[in-house]
């Protein structure tokens, strides 16, 4: 029994659908933990972008002049123990937010490098059996070669004859000459 190109399988103990699904269930859960969560609508990153970029000592520093101005209170703006509230929100959940990124950051680039090992083998089966396929004894790879062509989008341009060669730019008509600036009959001089 020859055992050289048997490739060994290396079962997943869950099927990697049902652990994605999973996790997708825990980010649900997760999402629901979250005080104060609002989900975006189209265009409202830029919209909130501006304002959210105040730094915090401004916001800390209106609060200080709400609680100490009665005028400022009648404005109708946030009280100042909801803006330090806010603002000690936004500190605690933005590392949660980094840390989400980071991790979806890496899921997508752990999905590339799988595609990246698996592209990279297939076009080196290809490879081999496109020279493969050229020889009487495993001509049978033919059929093989051009269904994976075709599934690549890879398809034999025909070769054309020669190469058309490059219209000849039209002869340019001469001007006649407009009867303004056409010379008259000289008049005698004195």
């Amino acid at each position: 029994m020859n055992t050289q190109n048997e490739v060994p399988a290396t079962p997943s103990p869950v099927s990697y659908t049902d652990a994605a699904q999973a996790l997708v269930q825990q980010a649900r859960v997760m999402r629901q933990q979250v005080p104060n969560l609002v989900i975006p609508l189209k265009g409202d990153g830029r919209r909130l972008a501006g304002l959210a970029s105040v730094p915090p000592e401004f916001v800390e520093l209106t609060a200080v002049a709400v609680t100490n101005s009665a005028p400022l209170v009648s404005g109708g703006g946030t009280n100042p123990a909801k803006a330090r509230d806010l603002m000690s929100y936004a500190d605690a959940f933005s590392p949660v937010a980094d840390e989400l990124e980071a991790l979806a950051s890496f899921v997508r680039h752990s999905v590339t490098a799988a595609k990246n090992e698996v592209g990279s083998d297939a076009l080196v089966t290809y490879a081999l059996a496109k020279a493969l396929a050229k020889r009487p004894a495993t001509a049978d790879l033919v059929p093989h070669v051009d269904d994976m062509s075709r599934a690549l989008g890879r398809k034999r341009k025909a070769k054309s004859s020669k190469s058309k060669p490059a219209p000849a730019p039209a002869t340019p008509v001469p001007a006649e000459p407009s009867p303004v600036t056409s010379s008259s009959p000289a008049t005698p001089s004195k």
